[in-house]
């Protein structure tokens, strides 16, 4: 018999400025150490969008603008399905305060593969993040 695996949905922010992006690292939990884009549980009754704006406020103590949806992803880790809504997203008003993450950086399009990103995030800059900024630095 095949175990159906736990489903989360999550929403991520892709914040970027001067063509960086910021990304995190998991201080905490099974993934502690991995890098990924901030974010978090999408909650019962709040979209994606509702999600990412608390989770960033929770985690990073910073308001934010959430613009264009980039893509979703679609994720099994071994415990867990992982359904990702991602966004891109400018900082509003607060300075990206560390409060649950161990680290974070501002990324180069040449940086990106400077870090461990978690799988569901990898396949975000693989499929989405290096495309888009190849083709900005490019215009």
């Amino acid at each position: 018999m095949i175990k159906e695996l736990k489903q989360i949905h999550v929403a991520a922010a892709v914040i970027c400025k001067d063509d960086k992006i910021f990304a995190t690292q998991r201080g905490y939990g099974k993934f502690k150490d991995g890098w990924e884009f901030p974010g978090g549980k999408i909650e019962a009754g709040e979209s994606a969008r509702q999600a990412l704006v608390r989770e960033i406020k929770e985690e990073l103590n910073t308001d934010i603008i959430v613009g264009n949806f980039i893509g979703s992803v679609e994720y099994d880790y071994p415990q867990f399905h992982l359904s990702m809504q991602v966004f891109s997203v400018r900082v509003k008003h607060g300075s990206l305060e560390l409060l649950e993450h161990e680290a974070a950086r501002w990324l180069s399009p040449g940086e990106l593969d400077s870090v461990a990103w978690l799988p569901a995030d990898q396949y975000i800059v693989d499929h989405y993040l290096r495309r888009e900024m190849t083709v900005s630095k490019d215009k």
